[in-house]
């Protein structure tokens, strides 16, 4: 029991810091503008406040797919749910942030997300699940040396 609580508490803490990480790095350029939905909220309070939702949900999710055998399976599973919550939360703050305030349609919010986002979150999140499996990774490391 006490590994369990160990290892989520440990999966939480590293989710909540890469997306924030993640979140800042993307969404950065958008620190200076005013959100549509809350105009004396900082772009910190955002991130930190998605950072933390995105960790419940994420660390909840991750649980069951821990327990799965086949890690190929479990390190893709989770691969996808961090990079759709990841440009979810990064949708959401350029809308909230930049596009509410002018013109874009819905194709053109995509693209400038997909555009911000792609490099950070396709970085972020492999550095996630490298640390999450360490003991995988130095394993398969080991065998190759062999």
């Amino acid at each position: 029991m006490i590994k369990l609580l160990t290892n989520t508490a440990r999966t939480a803490i590293l989710i909540w810091i890469c997306t924030f990480v993640q979140i800042y790095w993307s969404m950065g350029l958008l620190t200076d503008n005013t959100s549509s939905g809350c105009l004396d909220c900082s772009f910190f309070h955002d991130a930190f406040f998605i950072s933390l939702l995105s960790t419940l949900i994420l660390t909840i999710l991750f649980l069951p797919l821990d327990r799965m055998k086949k890690n190929s399976f479990k390190i893709t599973a989770k691969w996808i749910l961090l990079i759709a919550a990841w440009f979810f939360w990064d949708y959401t703050i350029f809308v909230d942030r930049e596009s509410s305030w002018s013109t874009y349609d819905f194709q053109a919010e995509i693209y400038c997300t997909i555009y911000t986002s792609t490099l950070p979150i396709i970085i972020v999140s492999a550095i996630t699940l490298v640390i999450l499996h360490l003991d995988l990774v130095l394993s398969k490391l080991k065998k190759l040396k062999k």
